[in-house]
């Protein structure tokens, strides 16, 4: 499973992707909006965790 976390805390992206890790996804981060934004429309990824308030472009879209 592909997962992305979208995070610009890099203690919650931290926490997060470990805990994905041992769920037995193979995790990507990014912290802001506009690099999502242009990972989400170039890889396919069954989960995505969003953080609404990013810089650049938030999570309300």
């Amino acid at each position: 499973m592909h997962c992305l976390i979208v995070e610009d805390d890099d203690t919650i992206a931290a926490d997060l992707s470990e805990a994905l890790t041992r769920s037995g996804f193979h995790v990507e981060r990014r912290a802001d909006g506009e690099e999502a934004w242009f990972a989400g429309g170039t890889e396919g990824y069954d989960l995505v965790v969003l953080d609404l308030g990013l810089p650049r472009m938030d999570g309300h879209l």
